[in-house]
């Protein structure tokens, strides 16, 4: 049976994270196995959270041999977090989870068929793409996203709806890839890795999923100030892939005009 590793960056998440491992990630652990054929182990990483949440989340490691719980010292980040994730997780198929409840778990059934199927690589969740219903969003949070994908795909090349997505599911090999090359550690790592992908040329899919946005009060965390980082880092490394790519197409150029 293949093994799917989920990431889960966590800080002060106390008011969510026990019920979203108990009533969502185990229906779906149980899912995996039955409906696809995957084992689907936990990565819990506490970024120094200063309330209850690392007690919980060593509590719920003792109850599930299937969770694994990694700390940080000091708050790093969420894409810290991930990197700690990335550079431990040992699965086939490797995905990322918020430790609140904007993101039904269960949508991974939809992302992980491509990749099962053996036609991508990457797969990303969007909380744009049409279904049947969905919640209506904030317009402001989606004008911003929606702008900064936009931005993002003019640098990198892709057709995708959500870079700022949450889910993102990679391969083992994908991942490997990757990790080494990531250095953001906030919310900077969606436009940081998108570029990447793009760089690495892999098959990438998308897949609509359902989003139940918090507000602000009841915890939502990033801020303006992400925005605007994640606007730099769509032009640094956008840019830099942008220089690659140009360098590339001269070189081809060049060696063609020698052999002619």
């Amino acid at each position: 049976m293949k093994r799917f590793d989920l990431i889960m960056p966590c800080y002060n998440e106390e008011a969510f994270l026990k019920r979203l491992v108990v009533s969502k990630i185990l229906p779906l652990r149980e899912t995996c196995q039955t409906e696809c054929g995957v084992d689907l182990n936990l990565i819990i990483i506490d970024d120094a959270s200063s309330d209850n949440s690392l007690k919980i989340a060593e509590e719920l490691q003792k109850n599930y041999s299937w969770i694994t719980v990694l700390k940080h010292p000091v708050n790093s980040g969420k894409g810290a977090a991930i990197r700690t994730g990335l550079s431990n997780a040992a699965g086939d198929y490797i995905g990322i989870q918020d430790a609140d409840e904007e993101y039904a778990p269960d949508n991974y059934l939809k992302l992980i068929k491509p990749m099962i199927e053996g036609k991508a690589d990457v797969v990303y969740g969007s909380r744009y793409l049409r279904t049947d219903s969905r919640r209506v969003l904030s317009f402001w949070h989606t004008l911003i996203n929606k702008f900064l994908t936009l931005c993002s795909n003019m640098f990198t090349g892709l057709d995708i709806t959500d870079m700022e997505t949450c889910y993102k599911l990679f391969t083992r090999q994908v991942a490997q890839n990757l990790a080494p090359c990531l250095k953001e550690n906030r919310f900077g790592f969606e436009p940081e890795i998108t570029a990447y992908v793009a760089d690495g040329k892999y098959t990438v899919y998308e897949c609509a999923i359902d989003y139940f946005p918090r507000s602000y009060e009841e915890g939502k965390k990033i801020t303006y100030k992400d925005g605007f980082r994640a606007l730099y880092c769509i032009i640094r490394y956008g840019l830099a892939l942008f220089i690659k790519r140009s360098k590339l197409k001269y070189l081809k150029k060049e060696r063609k005009t020698e052999t002619e």
